[in-house]
């Protein structure tokens, strides 16, 4: 019988990201059975209920903790989200050592993976704890190029990222326009940009990269970055590429939920799904403008609508508890009823987006989204909002050609005619057609990744036979000690 192989993970208190990397702990330990995974999680206030429902259903070789909550009175008032996170996972590290000392003196640990914004965990397993330590990015391979190359594109361009006159160009990516660099990035004097700025330069110390992705997708990217790891001073790390991991499991829930009983009665591909992730929000002049621009499409839509808030991300680390349809305007839920329908609370986008009268997705173009309609062959209409989300829109516009972007206004504002004018190019039209055939040759690439002999189920065994070789030597070790 083999030996167990333990290792730890650690993410940030961000339901998004801690979805992804417990969905790869999750296909980690299905691939080799003997694996024992202790997830890690910082907490801001109390453990996100999202993420306690999601945990519910782990199999019994992954367990988890949740460190002592920091209070979110304790942080910086009036921060960013970004800001909020990061300090909360800063003031977790005291914790998080003690964890750990605790876990590596009772069990042979092989490994730490960690969230690219933990990587502060990744300085104590490696300096204190001589653990081999992995980057787990839940993002694409596109954006992880870009935070690799961050601290010399600082130093290459002197000005504000948005003025610079040129396309930005990162290894192995598509050419960037500043202004589609995350929106952490467009303030270089912002504590929000120091402290991503902090974390990339740690990245180096990394043992090697796993990136929710897979390789026919951004095969380019990740030939770049191996180029870049052989010629780096982190040992010739690996970059493995192991996505899709995407959520797929109905909870009792989403099987009785009503908004799904509703897409039963419409016909195939008729329904235009809008949502704009669990953390992105709209000002009340752009949900009015999105508003009429559905009523204006005359598509049928089924719509999880948010509060509105002034700040794109208002909605990131504490939700409000609005009741978002009074912001709607005047007689709007009466006028589209029969082809519309608003969810105001959770909606379980996996099966919606799976569902056969599902035809387009209005998405803001988080990764963890953006895999999902690729997964589940649904054209776009891609409405980056904040974070890394407008390099998303890039990758999938101009490179992989599966969304439609809406143009903004001057005011940095999509008005409802232009907002009608790429739903009807998504959902009907010949640009539509050309577009849904693209996206269903990626999900089926992206189906061949997962097969036995695909690229990423290979990529995640390679990296899965390196950590039971550590636990090997690891169990030599201790033997040897104990002689």
């Amino acid at each position: 019988m083999a030996k167990t192989t333990n290792i730890a993970v650690v993410s940030i208190p961000a339901f998004s990201h801690q979805a992804s990397i417990v969905g790869f702990c999750k296909r980690l330990v299905h691939l080799h059975d003997h694996f024992h995974v202790t997830c890690i999680f910082p907490t801001i206030d109390a453990p996100i209920p999202a993420t306690l429902a999601m945990l519910e259903s782990l199999p019994s070789n992954i367990d988890y903790t949740f460190l002592p909550p920091v209070q979110k009175q304790d942080l910086p008032q009036n921060a960013s989200s970004l800001v909020l996170v990061q300090t909360a996972v800063s003031y977790s590290m005291p914790s998080f050592r003690d964890l750990l000392r605790s876990l590596v003196s009772t069990t042979s640990f092989a490994a730490l993976v960690a969230d690219p914004f933990t990587n502060e965990a990744v300085e104590i397993a490696k300096g204190e704890f001589n653990l081999l330590s992995y980057i787990y990015f839940p993002i694409s391979a596109m954006t992880m190029s870009l935070l690799l190359h961050l601290p010399k594109l600082h130093q290459q361009v002197l000005c504000e990222y948005k003025d610079h006159k040129e396309a930005i160009q990162i290894p192995g990516c598509l050419p960037l326009q500043g202004h589609d660099l995350p929106s952490d990035f467009q303030d270089r004097s912002c504590v929000d940009y120091e402290l991503i700025l902090q974390r990339c330069k740690r990245l180096p110390l990394a043992d090697g990269f796993l990136v929710n992705s897979f390789y026919e997708m951004e095969k380019g990217t990740l030939e770049a970055l191996q180029e870049h790891c052989k010629g780096s001073n982190n040992n010739n790390s690996c970059v493995y590429l192991v996505g899709p991991i995407i959520q797929t499991e109905q909870s009792s829930e989403s099987k009785g939920s009503e908004c799904v009983r509703w897409l039963e009665k419409q016909r195939p591909n008729s329904v235009l799904y809008v949502s704009f992730g669990s953390g992105c929000t709209l000002s009340q002049q752009q949900l009015n403008e999105l508003a009429f621009g559905l009523e204006l499409s005359g598509q049928n839509f089924l719509w999880v609508l948010k509060a509105p808030n002034d700040s794109a991300d208002g909605a990131y680390v504490v939700a409000s508890n609005d009741d978002p349809l009074k912001f709607l305007p005047n007689g709007f839920l009466e006028r589209t009823k029969g082809h519309g329908y608003v969810v105001t609370s959770w909606a379980p986008q996996t099966q919606i987006l799976g569902h056969t009268s599902t035809g387009g997705f209005l998405t803001h173009c988080g990764w963890n989204s953006a895999l999902e309609s690729i997964v589940l062959g649904v054209p776009m209409v891609a409405w980056p909002l904040f974070a890394e989300q407008g390099m998303n829109v890039v990758l999938l516009n101009e490179g992989l050609k599966v969304a439609l972007r809406p143009k903004i206004n001057e005011n940095g504002v999509v008005e409802r005619e232009e907002i009608a004018k790429v739903i009807k190019g998504v959902m009907v039209g010949e640009e539509g057609n050309e577009i849904r055939g693209r996206i269903e040759k990626l999900k089926d690439a992206a189906a061949d990744a997962l097969k036995e002999d695909g690229s990423s189920r290979m990529a995640l065994y390679q990296f899965g036979t390196q950590m039971e070789n550590v636990g090997k030597c690891l169990s030599y070790s201790l033997m040897e000690v104990t002689k």
